[in-house]
């Protein structure tokens, strides 16, 4: 039975298949070949040749210099354009600006909303499948809840725009986050740079999985780039970056600057604070968390952290921060990995490890970060963080 030529293709890993027969009569060779853009299948072009025998012997370089050529003129034209409704456009704008506001809900609304008005649009299918993502990842629902339609949208937009380098972000944070298929993660990373090397979030995603892998000036060097591109997208990302590394000086210099910038940034200030814990600074430490509770508008968890510390200090605060956890579950969804960073502030391994386990077993989207937090170095000579690494499908850091 005939193999259709697009799953041929995915199995070689190539894009173009050239499909040709020969025919000799007499002294004349006669050969047809025809060039295929295998994905979809589409014919990209034909020629025939016909040669006497003494000159058949440099038809392979001929033919190899003409197909050079057309593939290089396939690959350098413009596609067409898209038609995008602008009623469609409009509701995919809005969900992403408020999707960059960490409002996942909302901007789910939105996307539905574009794709409801034009199905084919592929960049609301993309913006779905991060609607969808970042709830799992920002700790709101349960991965199980919501990989499928992850998955599902991602390849949707994907399947409708191969060209589209923000389809292929959204497939390879699914890939990474939820799959936990690092290849295939940077695979689809790379391709969505190839498209649009101006694109910030894919240079910041690319960090992630970048220094996730050990490959740390990579990564530093990636998330600098996100950086120089759109300064304010994430004012937090080079920060946070530097605390990944370690180097918690260059973390604390960065986000003091930028919380000068952007005050009223929730996710700076948090960054702030965790940089000033692991330089064992705890009273700049809470101070900056009780700043963005506050910016936050979370005034009764500003008060009790604030109680606390000065009750009993670091471990006391620490130990304020898993009874609000605690608490907070009894009315919605908590992520063990929430548990996890917070037994693992009080320096409580047994409890840290239980809740990492729990992470695996539910396959909470960060924990394939987990080598990169600080917070958890006291665990990397624990052999049963060495056996969970190892079960994620990563290399332990050095």
């Amino acid at each position: 039975m005939k193999r259709p030529l697009p799953e041929i293709a995915r199995e070689l890993g190539v894009d173009g298949i050239l499909e040709g027969s020969i025919e000799r009569t007499s002294n004349r060779v006669h050969m047809t070949v025809q060039l295929i853009y295998a994905p979809t299948d589409t014919h990209v072009w034909a020629e025939s040749y016909d040669r006497d025998l003494n000159q058949a012997y440099s038809l392979p370089e001929e033919l190899s210099q003409t197909v050079a050529k057309e593939v290089k003129a396939a690959t350098s034209r413009t596609p067409a354009p898209r038609y995008i409704n602008p009623e469609a456009h409009d509701a995919y704008l809005r969900g992403r600006y408020v999707w960059f506001q960490f409002d996942a809900i909302h901007s789910l609304e939105y996307f539905q909303k574009a794709i409801q008005i034009q199905p084919d649009y592929a960049a609301a299918w993309s913006g779905l499948a991060d609607a969808y993502g970042i709830r799992a990842v920002d700790n709101e629902c349960p991965a199980s809840d919501i990989t499928a339609q992850t998955e599902a949208a991602a390849r949707k937009a994907v399947e409708l725009d191969d060209s589209l380098p923000e389809a292929h972000l959204s497939l390879g944070a699914w890939y990474f986050f939820e799959a936990w298929d690092v290849p295939r993660a940077e695979a689809e990373f790379k391709r969505s740079i190839e498209l649009d090397a101006g694109l910030s979030d894919a240079h910041h995603l690319y960090s992630y999985l970048l220094v996730a892998t050990n490959r740390r000036e990579e990564s530093l060097q990636e998330q600098k780039r996100a950086t120089e591109l759109d300064p304010l997208l994430r004012n937090w990302g080079l920060g946070f970056e530097y605390i990944q590394l370690r180097r918690f000086d260059a973390a604390i210099n960065d986000l003091q600057l930028r919380a000068q910038v952007l005050p009223n940034d929730f996710w700076t200030r948090v960054m702030l604070s965790y940089a000033y814990l692991e330089k064992s600074m705890a009273p700049q430490a809470e101070q900056e968390l009780e700043k963005a509770f506050q910016v936050a508008n979370w005034t009764d968890a500003a008060q009790g952290l604030d109680r606390a510390f000065e009750r009993g200090g670091e471990k006391a605060a620490n130990q304020w921060f898993v009874d609000a956890l605690k608490a907070r579950a009894r009315t919605r969804y908590v992520s063990p990995m929430e548990y996890a960073q917070a037994y693992a502030d009080m320096g409580d391994k047994d409890e840290t490890m239980k809740y990492l386990e729990e992470c695996y077993r539910t396959r909470a989207p960060w924990l394939i970060m987990v080598q990169n937090e600080p917070r958890f170095d006291f665990l990397h000579s624990d052999p049963r963080y060495q056996t969970l690494i190892r079960k994620i499908g990563l290399q332990l850091a050095p």
